[in-house]
């Protein structure tokens, strides 16, 4: 809130200052002659209104740039869609459905499969509740070989990529809110705590701010594990580096080998989810602005998708050059074509 300062002018008054000593004889007066003043503006008559300033033109509002054209938009069978995990290899796409509420453990998460052209092909790839199939809130996914992992609250779910067969869990200890999956190249997998609660007002910090790293036989350790890290959400290896981006603050950073955060980069805003790479540059969706920047390490970041309210974990067709967007409160899911 701006404010006021009011400021009063005081004049300053003059004096004379007597000295000691007898006081001579007053000077005689010199008549001056006196010219007649010019007639002044005529005096408004009494309790006459004061005079109403001119209104100013009204200030003309900056244009919004429109949101954009997406080249197709899916909502059939989309509920709450986290993540879009684009799967080159089979030229699809790959839709983690909450279903609701993302904390809670209800059993009815899914995950959509569509086509490279925009079809829905399988809505239900794989389904919690069916079968065996056990998937409450899924988020972030990761491919290595053909095995699919997805994260679900505090596990970390295994499923065959061709079949969508459940292949095991990976329960990962005092974790409160697994998001966004990365696979390093050498098939490790990344996973990422934001250290995030569902309270009154939406999701806020519950402690806990970690990344983890699952090996080749399926041991869980931390990678990083501290406040400073600000609610890790979204994951990129680019060559063998890891990199992540905050929901608790505008920044992107690199954790080293030592888990330490280092090479940090300033997003416009903070609320950052998904996070991905094409040639040299980085796009990265924003809760906060409702928007998808796109930049360069140690450079400064851009929108360049606007007007996308609830954009999540973003995904990035390779073939298409599209970026992938999961509108987490709209029940859709939509592509856009980037340069």
């Amino acid at each position: 809130m701006a404010t006021r300062f009011c400021f009063t002018t005081v004049p300053f008054l003059g004096f004379a200052i007597a000295c000691g000593g007898s006081a001579p004889p007053p000077a005689e007066p010199t008549p001056v002659a006196v010219e007649p003043a010019p007639p002044g503006p005529a005096e408004p008559p009494p309790n006459a209104a004061a005079p109403t300033p001119a209104t100013p033109p009204p200030v003309a509002a900056l244009p919004t740039p429109p949101p954009p054209t997406p080249a197709w938009r899916v909502t059939e069978g989309i509920a709450t869609p986290e993540s879009v995990f684009y799967d080159a290899a089979a030229d699809r796409y790959l839709v983690s459905n909450i279903n609701g509420k993302p904390v809670e453990a209800d059993g009815n998460g899914y995950i959509t499969e569509i086509s490279g052209d925009g079809k829905v092909t399988k809505p239900k790839f794989i389904e919690g509740g069916a079968g065996k199939t056990k998937l409450d809130g899924p988020k972030g996914m990761g491919l290595v070989g053909n095995v699919l992992y997805v994260s679900d609250i505090t596990i970390v779910r295994k499923f065959d990529a061709k079949t969508g067969a459940p292949k095991g869990d990976i329960p990962i200890k005092d974790t409160v809110f697994l998001n966004d999956i990365a696979v390093a190249p050498d098939g490790r997998v990344f996973v990422s705590d934001s250290g995030l609660k569902l309270g009154a007002s939406g999701l806020e910090p519950a402690g806990g701010d970690a990344v983890y790293v699952i090996d080749k036989a399926g041991k869980v350790k931390p990678v990083a594990k501290m406040k400073e890290l600000n609610n890790p959400n979204g994951l990129l290896f680019i060559g063998s580096n890891l990199y992540v981006n905050t929901f608790g603050a505008a920044e992107l950073y690199k954790l080293d080998d030592k888990g330490a955060k280092v090479e940090v980069t300033s997003i416009p805003a903070g609320g950052l989810d998904g996070m991905v790479a094409a040639g040299e540059s980085v796009f990265i969706s924003c809760w906060k602005t409702s928007t998808v920047y796109k930049g360069k390490l140690g450079g400064s970041f851009e929108p360049v998708l606007t007007g996308l309210s609830g954009a999540a974990d973003i995904g990035y067709d390779t073939k298409r050059n599209r970026v992938l967007v999961p509108r987490f409160m709209d029940n859709a899911v939509e592509a856009y074509d980037v340069k």
